[in-house]
């Protein structure tokens, strides 16, 4: 092979949950492996220091249910998994396109700046506002006598 090929999959890593709970981190290592070697049809495996490390920011009882991840055919023979980093990037893209564009002062008229800039915080409740039903309710009790307990 003279040429490395590189393939992006999202490995689902629900039925990591079918597993005893102290060891589904474990397991997830385990089917990652044994995906790469069931869709590049390569024995040995090796997975990124990175990868390791998402599988187990959580502890071994809470591994992610999906992993998406970048596996790569080398010429020496074996797979390499190592984490896709792809979508980030263009997140970040979309991000920096739907920034707000900045007004300057001067461009906004006198009357819409003060009005935006009037702001009137609703007075928070007090204590002694209570819903009529408690009201009523409270009247009712102290109006009843209390009945005399027989000892």
């Amino acid at each position: 092979m003279s040429q490395d090929v590189e393939r992006v999959y999202t490995v689902n890593l629900g039925k990591v949950l079918l597993s005893p709970d102290n060891q589904r981190a474990k397991r997830a290592v385990n089917m990652i492996k044994e995906f790469a070697r069931h869709h590049l049809k390569i024995e040995q495996v090796k997975i990124e220091e990175d990868v390791s490390h998402l599988l187990w920011a959580r502890g071994i009882k809470h591994p992610p249910r999906k992993i998406r991840v970048r596996m790569t055919k080398t010429d020496e023979g074996y797979v390499l998994v190592s984490k896709y980093e792809g979508e980030e990037e263009s997140i970040e893209k979309e991000e920096e396109k739907t920034e707000p564009q900045k007004v300057e002062p001067s461009q906004v008229e006198p009357e819409k700046e003060e009005q935006s800039l009037k702001v009137e915080p609703e007075p928070a409740a007090k204590p002694d506002d209570e819903p009529e039903d408690f009201k009523k309710k409270d009247e009712e009790i102290k109006k009843k006598p209390k009945s005399k307990s027989k000892d």
